[in-house]
């Protein structure tokens, strides 16, 4: 009899465990979004002179302004991770960039320069005073347009934007072109299907990499879309790192005209990196992503990253006062290493 009490107890924790890590892997960042509106943040909405509207999580002010501008295909609640603690020692501000979120849909604003000029005013009519700045991604691009054309920014914390990457002549050989901008470029050439991640899945990248997985994660993502059509598409067996990957893909808040801005390099109209980066006029920290886990380059000679080695050196090079920090992270280095940024963040601001 005790040795049949031990089992049926093992099975209970067993499924206990089985269920609590399923629902972690399907509701858990939901829930931490949730909960930073009991931690004091606001998200408020203001229209700017010229009619954009951008979107923006307030949290309370704990000390200096700080500006948070996150990557393509997400929300100001992506930095998740890092506000409950960033606010203990700064006034957060943390925007939807255009074409994503609450901000405003319109192509037309869909280029550094102009989102940058809509940034400042945002600065200028909401923030009202001088600002730290750090932005990841496509977001670090914006950062550094800021750091050289607005005198309110104090210093600026650069997370493994796509530096020289992005060009012209380099792009089609990134992960980013490959398994996103080339994609969505053929998605809005179509009509066939409406849903982005649907047709994304078939094609994607990562297809081969997962083998037979693959096609149990697209026929899930069948079944959950007829009931979800809106919300962020989660596998529940697989961890948040893997859920990552369709995370862009299944954002329908997510403008994908905006991708179809760096497909075809509009975004980079009147925005020359190098020049850019030798203009920047406050104290700039860089930090490059290097994940130990695996190669900056595939079999076919393809970026995995943000940046290559020799593409963060470069961008440090030309920053006139940068310091380079190199994390062992994937491109996602607040959500994946959030003690470190903190760190980095707290060091380059209130040093």
């Amino acid at each position: 009899m005790p040795i049949l009490i031990s089992i049926f107890s093992i099975l209970f924790l067993s499924i206990i465990l089985i269920f609590l890590y399923l629902d972690h892997n399907a509701n858990a960042e939901e829930r931490a979004k949730r909960k930073l509106f009991k931690k004091g943040f606001v998200e408020k909405q203001i229209r700017l002179s010229n009619g954009t509207v951008i979107n923006y999580g307030e949290g309370p002010n704990n000390g200096p302004a700080l500006l948070l501008i996150h990557g393509q295909g997400v929300d100001w609640k992506n930095y998740y991770t890092v506000l409950p603690e960033l606010s203990k020692t700064f006034h957060i501000y943390a925007i939807d960039c255009h074409g994503h979120g609450k901000s405003s849909h319109n192509p037309d604003r869909y280029s550094g320069k102009k989102m940058g000029e809509d940034i400042i005013r945002f600065i200028t009519t909401t923030i009202k005073e001088e600002v730290y700045v750090s932005g990841h991604s496509s977001g670090g691009l914006l950062t550094a347009w800021l750091a050289a054309h607005c005198s309110k920014v104090r210093a600026i914390v650069l997370e493994d934007p796509p530096f020289f990457s992005t060009e012209k002549s380099r792009t089609q050989s990134t992960f980013a072109w490959q398994d996103s901008f080339r994609l969505i470029h053929d998605f809005l050439q179509q009509d066939t299907e409406q849903d982005y991640l649907l047709y994304y899945l078939p094609r994607s990248y990562w297809k081969d990499k997962f083998g037979k997985l693959w096609s149990i994660i697209q026929r899930q993502a069948i079944k959950f879309r007829a009931n979800e059509p809106d919300k962020i598409f989660r596998v529940p067996f697989l961890p948040p790192s893997l859920n990552r990957i369709w995370e862009v893909p299944s954002n329908t808040a997510y403008d994908k005209r905006f991708g179809e801005a760096f497909y075809d390099n509009s975004w980079f109209e009147d925005f020359d990196q190098e020049e850019l980066l030798a203009q920047v006029r406050c104290p700039s920290t860089l930090i490059f992503a290097k994940s130990s886990k695996w190669k900056s380059h595939d079999e076919n000679g393809i970026l995995m990253a943000a940046m290559s080695t020799d593409d963060a050196q470069r961008a440090h090079e030309l920053l006139p006062n940068n310091e380079l920090i190199t994390v062992d992270s994937g491109h996602g280095v607040h959500n994946e290493k959030p003690v470190e940024f903190i760190g980095i963040v707290r060091t380059a601001f209130l040093k």
